[in-house]
């Protein structure tokens, strides 16, 4: 990959490395920090890369790196981060997109990830068996787990209401 595809890699993928980390952590600060450490490795390694797998390759390196971030935050502990006070059940109605959003959340980590990669970015199967390191069956296991799991949670009245 020469350095113009690189800069050509950056201005396309960017948005969408960072929706896609953003919808899984849902910390700003720390996909930025993902998505500039993704592209840090992808420069590195820009010489080895072919520039038509370059997407996939971000992507992967994106994934990898938020799942390492994300062990290396389960292992520190903060009071800064504990809410007192909060109630614990919130019934207003929050409209659509925050239904969708708070049921996507959650989803365990696997499946959030796969129904991300397929309904939010329009990656293939295959594609997303590349990027998480499952084979195509399991990832139609994912999504047809996280698909259900959102059917009910949705189609439910009082999860909506």
């Amino acid at each position: 990959m020469t350095t113009e595809e690189y800069n050509n890699c950056v201005d396309e993928f960017s948005d969408g490395v960072y929706r896609f980390i953003l919808h899984n952590i849902r910390d700003e600060d720390a996909a930025k920090d993902i998505v500039q450490d993704s592209f840090v490795k992808m420069w590195e390694k820009v010489g080895d890369i072919d520039y038509k797998k370059a997407r996939s390759y971000l992507f992967t390196t994106a994934y990898h790196t938020m799942i390492d971030a994300i062990r290396r935050y389960k292992k520190q502990t903060s009071f800064e981060n504990i809410e007192y006070n909060q109630p614990a059940d919130n019934k207003e109605y929050l409209g659509l997109k925050e239904i969708l959003n708070d049921a996507v959340n959650r989803l365990p980590e696997m499946q959030r990830s796969v129904i991300l990669l397929r309904d939010y970015e329009g990656y293939s199967y295959e594609e997303i068996g590349e990027i998480t390191g499952l084979n195509e069956s399991q990832v139609k296991v994912y999504i047809y787990r996280a698909r259900v799991f959102l059917k009910e949670y949705i189609g439910s009245l009082e999860n909506v209401m």
